[in-house]
């Protein structure tokens, strides 16, 4: 593509496309493991994965193959009918973990807790009666974008020009036992909670105050729901970021890399929840066809293995030391390490933005967590080659 047809690519999209998020001037075109290429074939070393999403990286002949084979049999009917990819993928999922009996499929993150946002107050309703609706979720949570999923979403950009959002919801202070213990009575049907934060800042949930919304909401009779959209599915090094801690959750919000950039979303719930959602009580056109869910089966499968998880270990702890000895040598510009797995932060002293912006010049792409956090989302499969690599790129940005 030549710059002039580059360019006209760019003033497409400002025209005619809604604009809700800034873009750099590059036009990306393909993918090919853990690297994308613009259209001007520069190529960009991915600490993004389509924003945690593409945790087999790009390309992959197993899922290329599955897509085909899949869109030549059958794409779409509706939940009108039954196809065996959606049961088989709700098959394993169910059994990845002995807490969840059931799954209801969506097509988003948003999706998928507006779904158990609806399930939470069913259940309630159906147990306690009228009343018990309020839903409690912490500082710096981001749950998504819809009316029920960002009115549980602390940062107030997101929230204001919206308002009234959904009503009931409050907030409490992550990883303070004292203030999620005050939040927390009669009213409350449900706790939600990230056990590691994207958008909120790659903050990492304590074990005891995971342990104490498990108690708090047995006492009062709440659900207590984990957000693993960004964090799940292998990110953390292991299966589900929430296993660290042996607490178990009430229901799972799970989507970004379940279909490695095919769109689903996907809610574990206990049969008991389950047992009180009745015919007609919640749908979805597209959730859950058979393309996507068997796309999703062969993503599963591979995450969930354990010689997967363990390459994704080890590599998370070669990267740890990596940005260990980063923040060593530049002190004064990263403030802090955060974040799990292959799933990091780096506080800054300065903007994160600009950055982001110096990265891309030297051809890594990273995020951003707020202002100050740069945020780092690789593809799964990456290797300590691909570290070493990265760390580089970002030194040189940093300097």
């Amino acid at each position: 593509m030549t710059a002039e047809h580059r360019a006209d690519a760019v003033q497409t999209d400002r025209e005619y496309l809604l604009q809700t998020y800034v873009k750099p001037d590059f036009v990306l075109e393909r993918g090919a493991g853990v690297y994308l290429f613009d259209t001007a074939g520069r190529r960009y070393l991915d600490y993004v994965s389509g924003i945690a999403v593409n945790a087999l990286g790009y390309g992959d002949p197993e899922i290329t193959q599955t897509i085909a084979t899949q869109a030549a049999q059958l794409i779409h009917v509706s939940n009108l009918y039954h196809t065996a990819p959606a049961g088989e993928l709700a098959r394993l999922l169910v059994t990845s973990s002995p807490a969840f009996a059931r799954v209801f499929f969506g097509n988003s993150g948003a999706e998928a807790i507006e779904a158990a946002l609806k399930f939470a107050r069913r259940y309630a309703r159906a147990h306690f009666g009228e009343g018990k609706t309020a839903v409690v979720a912490c500082d710096g949570s981001f749950h998504g974008r819809t009316m029920g999923a960002v009115a549980i979403t602390a940062r107030e950009k997101y929230r204001e020009p919206f308002m009234p959002v959904m009503p009931g919801a409050r907030f409490t202070r992550y990883n303070d036992v004292a203030a999620l213990e005050a939040a927390i009575d009669a009213t409350v049907c449900a706790v939600v909670i990230e056990p590691v934060q994207g958008e909120g800042g790659l903050r990492v949930a304590d074990p005891a105050f995971l342990q104490a919304a498990r108690t708090l909401c047995d006492r009062h009779g709440a659900l207590l729901i984990f957000d693993e959209i960004q964090c799940g599915m292998g990110r953390t090094g292991t299966l589900w970021a929430h296993e660290a801690s042996g607490v178990r959750p009430d229901m799972l919000a799970v989507a970004k890399p379940l279909a490695n950039g095919l769109p689903i979303g996907a809610v574990l719930l206990t049969q008991a929840i389950a047992d009180t959602i009745q015919i007609g009580d919640h749908g979805t056109t597209f959730g859950g066809n058979p393309l996507v869910t068997a796309v999703a089966g062969v993503v599963f499968r591979r995450i969930s293995n354990p010689t997967f998880l363990a390459h994704v270990q080890t590599v998370a702890n070669y990267l740890d030391e990596a940005l260990q000895d980063l923040a060593a040598e530049l002190s004064g510009t990263v403030l802090e390490l955060r974040g799990r797995g292959l799933m990091r932060g780096l506080r800054l002293a300065g903007s994160a933005a600009v950055a982001r912006e110096a990265a891309q010049r030297h051809g890594l792409l990273v995020a951003t967590a707020g202002d100050d956090v740069v945020r780092l989302l690789p593809p799964l499969i990456i290797e300590p080659v691909h570290v070493d690599e990265a760390l580089a790129l970002l030194r040189q940005a940093l300097k």
